[in-house]
């Protein structure tokens, strides 16, 4: 029998590298108008993964929550040398039925998408919009992805993050939502808050026993790497996976902003983006704000989600050209609540910041 040659070996050993890498870095982006800038981020990580800059991508990304008939869904992966090694629901429909559809779709999606490096995976039969909020968000995970390799970014240590407040995305847990706020000097963690946490009956003593001990704990270890509170589980949990995605922020925003030297910091500071918020849930329904920012300075606000049906459809019609107007004349997610709206503009707030924060305001 013929030996195969060393050299043809190497040869196909390489393609088939390069071959990987350049399925996971040209996926087609989504079609939130954010996406455009990713988009162009995947065309320059193709690029580097065939010899161009070199860029590699490591690290988590966890996409935004897509919102389902059942409930919202988010993914989260982690990157390593350009592929994909884990894949996790963060967030997933709960209560009743649809704990028996999430336990048996999310790890079928999870290996799915390890196994074919794409989003484009099969639907879960039984579970169809778990499926499709699972693959919504997972696009926006690599899209996250494409945006960090374009960036030019050094991700070698995966550790760089960038000064400045970042706000996690709200985790839900069985007793309330947890979300957590940093603040990032000189690449360390300086402040940890919970800006959301679960209150009322015994939720009001457990938070008040976890959440400083939490804080504490993400200071020290400078990670979401932290011990879970006692008799505090769920909020402990819920903590860890907020406090992950506002570190995945200010790793985001360390990715944008490296390399670029001064003249490219001005240019892109007097260049408008546009920036989508997290959405935020009220009692009457979601909120959603997309903000554009030019010159570092809100230019233009708008709600994407509001409460809709019956009298919100009033106060939804009211209350939105306000907080648009007040976030533009403000700059800041510090705006005054619209009378007879105030979940509306709770909402609206929070959706704000959470823009503001990935705009790097």
């Amino acid at each position: 029998m013929r030996k195969s040659h060393p050299l043809r070996r190497v040869v196909l050993a390489t393609a088939a590298t390069v071959s990987g890498i350049v399925l996971l870095l040209s996926l087609k982006p989504s079609s939130d108008p954010g996406a455009a800038q990713a988009a162009g981020a995947g065309a320059a990580a193709q690029e580097a993964a065939q010899g161009g800059s070199g860029a590699v991508v490591s690290g988590t990304m966890t996409g935004d929550a897509a919102q389902t008939q059942y409930g919202a869904v988010q993914v989260r992966i982690t990157v390593v040398n350009n592929k994909i090694t884990k894949a996790e629901a963060v967030q997933a429909p709960k209560g009743g039925t649809s704990d028996q559809k999430t336990a048996l779709a999310v790890p079928k999606l999870n290996a799915d998408v390890v196994a074919k490096q794409s989003p484009d995976i099969d639907t879960v039969s039984g579970a169809t919009y778990t499926s499709e909020g699972y693959k919504k968000s997972l696009q926006s995970a690599i899209d996250k992805a494409n945006a960090s390799a374009g960036s030019g970014a050094s991700q070698g240590s995966g550790s760089a993050q960038a000064s400045g407040t970042f706000t996690g995305d709200a985790v839900q847990t069985q007793y309330g939502a947890v979300q957590v706020r940093i603040t990032v000097a000189g690449g360390k963690i300086t402040k940890a808050e919970a800006v959301q946490a679960p209150k009322g009956g015994t939720s009001d003593q457990k938070t008040e026993l976890a959440v400083p001990k939490l804080n504490a704990a993400a200071v020290a270890a400078g990670n979401a790497d932290i011990d879970t509170v006692s008799s505090a589980t769920f909020t402990s949990e819920g903590y860890k996976k907020s406090l992950q995605s506002a570190l995945d922020k200010a790793k985001a925003k360390a990715g944008s902003s490296s390399g670029s030297g001064d003249a490219g910091a001005s240019s892109g500071a007097a260049q408008a983006k546009t920036v989508t918020g997290s959405v935020a849930q009220t009692q009457y329904g979601a909120v959603q704000v997309r903000i554009t920012v030019a010159g570092g300075k809100i230019t233009k606000a708008e709600a994407v989600q509001a409460p809709k049906g019956g009298t919100s459809d009033q106060k939804t019609e009211l209350a939105v050209p306000k907080l648009n107007a007040a976030a533009v004349a403000a700059g800041n997610a510090d705006i005054d609540t619209v009378s007879g709206a105030t979940f509306t503009s709770e909402g609206y707030k929070k959706s704000l910041q959470s823009a503001l924060d990935q705009a790097g305001g």
